[in-house]
């Protein structure tokens, strides 16, 4: 058995095709089938179904466990040998939020890669419980967002705060007001985000302590998206004040302070307990660490 077997089972079961998976690796459909067929008789045993489309028999699935296992285990060692060079260098799955990935973040990946060229970072965007579950699972490295729950197989360490507020665009009738009371969201035509989300979960239970039924007239999953609907007067939201920094500053949306909603929300940064930490990861959670909390708070 050698790694270029595994690596070439690991992407049949991802193309569920050999002619894919010989393209994929730069190899001829006889060559995989050759590679496979080794791995069969070495364990003597079948790992894939030749029908259309391709798949792994239940052997091929506790193989392919494994093998991915052992790979990622080579990896490591990769990673670790190329750390002995000092350099920091490698590669960062970052999972966050839309906003943070819009508003936050290239403020500080613009000063990181300046610094460290040789670390290269790749940004997935996901709700915030979602970040939990992927930086768990090891589909990312580390993960950006609102700290919403204890876990002991992770690590968080709080970055800032934020609050969400109520928005509306300057022409709504609520604008010319300076407070507000919760009784005027009973009637209120809002657009709130996703129920997934840290932010309706908040709002929720808002309405839920005081009663309140609102007037969901709009649900979008991207804080982007609600902030182009507010501003043309389609309906007010309750939002992460940070996500509409340069709105406010624009004059395109205001806030409407409602002191129910005061409440302060730690964002933060996730990984995974125990987990090797190559040379880019120690680097990049050292610099987000140690940056102060006005590096990632726009100002009005």
């Amino acid at each position: 058995m050698n790694i270029s077997q595994l690596e070439t089972l690991i992407t049949i079961s991802k193309t569920m095709s050999f002619r894919k998976a010989g393209e994929l690796l730069n190899l001829t459909q006889p060559a995989v089938s050759a590679q496979i067929k080794s791995l069969e008789d070495e364990f003597k045993t079948v790992l894939v179904d030749r029908n259309q489309p391709v798949t792994l028999t239940d052997r091929g699935q506790v193989f392919l466990e494994h093998a991915e296992r052992i790979l990622a285990v080579v990896e490591e060692l990769k990673q670790r040998l190329s750390d002995l060079d000092q350099i920091p260098q490698g590669h960062i799955v970052l999972g966050t939020t839309t906003s943070i990935a819009i508003q936050i973040l290239p403020r500080v990946l613009s000063y990181f890669q300046n610094q460290f060229p040789l670390i290269k970072t790749s940004i997935q965007s996901m709700a915030s419980s979602q970040i939990y579950t992927s930086v768990e699972n090891g589909q990312i490295d580390v993960g950006i967002g609102y700290l919403i729950e204890r876990n002991p197989n992770l690590i968080t360490s709080v970055l800032y705060y934020d609050t969400f507020e109520l928005i509306v665009s300057p022409r709504h009738p609520l604008a010319r007001k300076t407070t507000v009371s919760m009784d005027v969201l009973r009637d209120t035509p809002l657009i709130l985000l996703s129920q997934d989300t840290v932010g309706r979960k908040f709002s929720d239970d808002i309405f839920k302590k005081h009663g309140i039924v609102p007037n969901v007239v709009m649900e979008l999953s991207s804080s982007e998206e609600i902030k182009r609907m507010v501003e043309i007067d389609l309906g007010a939201a309750i939002m992460s004040k940070q996500s509409v920094a340069s709105e406010l500053r624009h004059g395109t949306l205001k806030i409407i302070p409602l002191r129910e909603l005061e409440v302060s929300h730690p964002v933060g940064v996730i990984y995974k307990s125990g987990k090797y930490l190559n040379s880019a990861m120690q680097q990049f959670l050292s610099d987000l660490k140690g940056m102060p909390e006005t590096q990632f708070i726009s100002s009005e």
